[in-house]
């Protein structure tokens, strides 16, 4: 059997996870990551907080696994917090997600993994992955919908994904809680939390404003064809869509149409105006490792909890790039997060709406 490292949370899918390859025979070590806080928040990180550790070290204990916890504070506020802050000062929504898969959990943390002699890394993620004859690995959808997180792992490369076990995506989430009270782990009834680790439960207009106090400089609603109606409080705190908060005196409703970080701008207007029904994606990642020689249909996903959009995706010459014609407008595209391409139940790859 293989040495597996399981990325631990002190949650009950990643405990699950380590569980189920014990069962199967594996050498299974748990392994933690100890990630930044504001000074003072350490006790709410939902991904490292001192009762995270305490849970993630009993499963271990309960598994007669060997745990290690793996110091990450400093790389992951250099890259995936700041990733965050420079998103919003480009007036963009970024998902800090991705870019802590791609760089913390499946780089930094996998090599960690690789130095203890590992030969696999696994997560709690739900989402499922596929040997194709000729050696490479599909990404799939996890077998639970409601639950799969396939869109925030289109990032990984085959190198990563080669290494990669997702032993929860092949279980309905229902399925997993019972199998953590089967094997009675400690986790079994622990919640799930979607919220940002690093926000550590406050809102995010307010951890901005506490770290880039700048880009909460007030400016100018306008209208599409020019006409300025109001202020805005600064362009961090509006989302592409927001209807309530905008404090504008009209006889119709108006929503958040664009932002246009250059000029501070909020452009607001009717329902009539807002939606798109073409993007482009940049820096596009194509999880075989080769961009589709042909445009393709696909159902995209624009939003980590959208539902997935028809659409034609059409590759640019060098791959980096992709234009996604939707079939029918969606008013919630924005800039900054990722549109991430399906056909059936494999994710091709996906990249950032530009």
């Amino acid at each position: 059997m293989s040495k597996v490292v399981v990325a631990m949370s002190g949650g009950v899918d990643s405990s699950v996870a380590a569980a189920l390859l014990k069962q199967q025979g594996h050498e299974v070590i748990g392994m933690m990551l100890r990630l930044w806080s504001e000074p003072g928040r350490e006790d709410s990180n939902r991904c490292c907080t001192p009762d995270s550790m305490a849970q993630a070290r009993r499963v271990a204990a309960k598994l007669d696994i060997p745990f290690y916890v793996v110091d990450a504070k400093d790389v992951f506020r250099e890259t995936v917090v700041q990733y965050f802050l420079d998103g919003y000062a480009r007036g963009e929504t970024p998902n800090p997600c991705l870019l802590c898969n791609r760089q913390i959990r499946w780089t930094f943390l996998l090599d960690h993994a690789l130095a203890l002699g590992a030969d696999f890394m696994a997560t709690g993620h739900y989402a499922r992955t596929q040997k194709t004859e000729h050696g490479k690995i599909k990404l799939l959808r996890a077998v639970d919908d409601a639950k799969d997180q396939s869109y925030i792992l289109h990032v990984l490369t085959q190198e990563k994904l080669q290494r990669a076990l997702f032993p929860v995506g092949e279980y309905p989430k229902a399925e997993i809680r019972r199998i953590a009270e089967s094997f009675s782990l400690p986790t079994a009834a622990r919640k799930d939390s979607q919220d940002l680790c690093f926000l550590a439960g406050d809102d995010y207009r307010r951890f901005l404003a506490r770290h880039t106090p700048q880009i909460n400089q007030p400016g100018n609603i306008e209208t599409r064809d020019g006409k300025i109606i109001g202020r805005h409080s600064g362009l961090a705190n509006y989302t592409i869509g927001q209807r309530k908060g905008l404090n504008l005196s009209s006889p119709l409703p108006l929503y958040v149409i664009a932002k246009h970080a250059g000029r501070n701008l909020l452009i607001v207007g009717a329902a009539g105006e807002l939606g798109l029904d073409e993007l482009t994606a940049r820096g596009v990642h194509w999880v075989s490792g080769d961009a589709p020689a042909e445009s393709f249909r696909a159902a995209v996903k624009i939003r980590y909890t959208a539902r997935p959009l028809t659409a034609q995706v059409t590759p640019h010459a060098d791959g980096s790039r992709a234009t996604v014609k939707l079939d029918v407008p969606a008013r919630d595209v924005t800039a900054g997060q990722a549109a991430v391409f399906y056909v059936n139940d494999e994710v091709l790859g996906g990249g950032i709406i530009a």
